[in-house]
């Protein structure tokens, strides 16, 4: 494998949670855009991803293979329970 193999096989390991977060974060600003007003974007988006990205790593490092269905699962689920944290349990500074 050469380098620009191991760049593209990393962008596609962090693609799904860094979309995944970030779809989160949005959606969850137009739901409860009055609730979020003075969270930041970044912070949630920061919290979405790495959650996102923590299982898929935990996933591939249980299955020892990515993309399995869990892993999607247990992303989508970590993502949304931090971002909740995120949102509306953590006190802002």
């Amino acid at each position: 494998m050469n380098p620009l193999d191991l760049v593209w096989h990393l962008l596609n390991l962090v693609a799904p949670a860094a979309v995944l977060g970030t779809l989160t974060v949005l959606l969850a600003k137009l739901v409860w855009w009055r609730a979020l007003q003075g969270k930041s974007w970044r912070r949630l988006w920061v919290t979405a991803v790495g959650a996102a990205l923590v299982a898929a790593l935990a996933g591939l490092a249980m299955t020892g293979r990515d993309g399995k269905v869990a892993t999607y699962a247990a992303m989508v689920l970590t993502c949304a329970l931090a971002t909740f944290w995120a949102a509306f349990m953590r006190r802002s500074p």
